[in-house]
């Protein structure tokens, strides 16, 4: 590690005497007119890494790369990177920290997810995709300055959904649901189910990510249970039954009938998917939940969450001893909205009906904004709209683009196994 990093300022110290030179002899040195923006996938779906470099620059040129995309909302967000090319006039910014800019890692992925908003606070907005089903993909403009030019641009596109993959809508009238249903194209090799539901914003909070399983050949169903048309205002005394219904829908329209299948939810909604693992191994194989909790019961709570058979549902500490599969907790331990890591750590302490532990990913730094798929722009306030007021979700939105980037893949092997 010495001789590494000998040779990293080595490096520094050579390209910066370049630059020096440079404008010594002849004043700032002339933008190149051959720079360009190489990608080794100009099309990925939004969960996969890309690698962007600069190539064709002069040695030592500093340059800034951008990084601009439009949501569904229609609003415009940027991002930006203050580089230094190296002696062979390139910057790879999966190897490189930046100078300055919206983001301090090193990080390939950092002009995707520092993204800050053109209007409104940034700690408080999202980036809003917008409906998949409307718009499966959107795209990144990338772009090189130098001085006052821009040398070098390019447009990566990035999808939620697969060509071919078919979707309908649920409702509580006609189904006895409110969901969204995605189903793999015809004719791909099929892997397990997936039930999504999210946690106290109501509503369905995860038809991205339904989406994008989809298009890697889950069977998806992202499901409202609260804060819809047909169901409750409020999460409060929502049946398990009412998932219960979800799950054997997804499982006998995916064609799964003798095969479990998972279940994937965030914070609040993280005690449902324990309990309906628990409760019914013979559906639910594996679990993985966001943010989590292992209890039911909230002091000073009016009322309970959950029921099963028409009771309250009660547990200081859920029970996953009759689970068939794995639950798999993902939390940061500078969570503030609860003591997520402390949960994740005690659903990993038990083991399920075989025997074998469960499994906890806790993430340094990072806090309540672990859930969801990687490499997207993210506050750090969500909004309660029980309280009417913003909530700090703790962590950093680096931290929080660590763990999504670490844990994602780790949660696609668990559901393709």
């Amino acid at each position: 590690m010495m001789r590494t990093g000998v040779r990293t300022v080595l490096g520094a110290v050579l390209v910066s005497l370049l630059a020096s030179a440079a404008c010594t002899a002849e004043g700032p040195p002339k933008p190149s007119g051959s720079a360009r923006i190489e990608v080794d996938r100009p099309v990925a779906f939004v969960d996969e890494p890309v690698r962007l470099r600069v190539t064709g620059l002069h040695a030592g040129e500093p340059v800034t790369v951008t990084s601009r995309a439009v949501d569904g909302d229609g609003l415009e967000w940027t991002g930006r990177a203050r580089y230094t090319a190296d002696g062979d006039g390139v910057v790879d910014l999966s190897r490189r920290r930046p100078e300055s800019g919206t983001f301090q890692e090193t990080d390939g992925m950092g002009l995707f997810w520092s993204m800050r908003p053109a209007k409104g606070e940034a700690d408080e907005t999202w980036f809003a995709s917008g409906p998949a089903t409307r718009r499966p993909s959107y795209e990144v403009r990338f772009a090189v300055r130098s001085g006052d030019r821009e040398i070098a641009h390019r447009t990566v596109t990035r999808r939620w959904l697969a060509d071919g993959v078919r979707h309908e809508r649920l409702t509580v009238e006609d189904d006895q649901l409110d969901a969204l249903l995605f189903l793999p194209p015809s004719g791909t090799a099929r892997k397990a189910p997936v039930l999504l539901f999210g946690g106290s914003e109501g509503g369905r909070a995860f038809d991205h990510e339904a989406a994008l399983l989809a298009s890697r050949g889950h069977p998806a169903l992202s499901l409202c249970y609260f804060a819809c048309a047909g169901r409750p205002k409020e999460l409060r005394d929502i049946e398990l039954e009412y998932f219960v219904r979800a799950a054997r829908l997804l499982r006998g329209r995916s064609g799964a009938e003798r095969d479990g299948l998972a279940v994937m939810s965030g914070s609040r909604g993280s005690e449902a998917a324990q309990l309906l693992a628990q409760y019914h191994p013979d559906l639910v194989r594996d679990a993985v939940v966001l943010a989590p909790g292992t209890r039911t019961v909230f002091p000073g709570t009016d009322g309970v969450s959950w029921t099963r058979a028409g009771r309250p549902v009660r547990f200081e500490t859920i029970p996953l001893d009759r689970v068939r599969g794995t639950v798999l907790a993902v939390a940061g331990d500078q969570d503030r909205l609860w003591r997520s890591a402390d949960a994740a750590e005690s659903i990993a302490a038990r083991t399920n009906a075989s025997g074998s532990r469960h499994r906890a990913l806790v993430h340094e730094g990072a806090g309540h904004g672990v859930a969801g798929v990687p490499y997207q722009a993210s506050g750090r306030y969500t909004h309660d709209p029980a309280a009417d007021r913003w909530v700090d979700l703790g962590g950093t939105p680096a931290a929080d683009a660590r763990a999504k980037a670490d844990s994602w893949p780790r949660i696609l092997r668990l559901l393709d196994r």
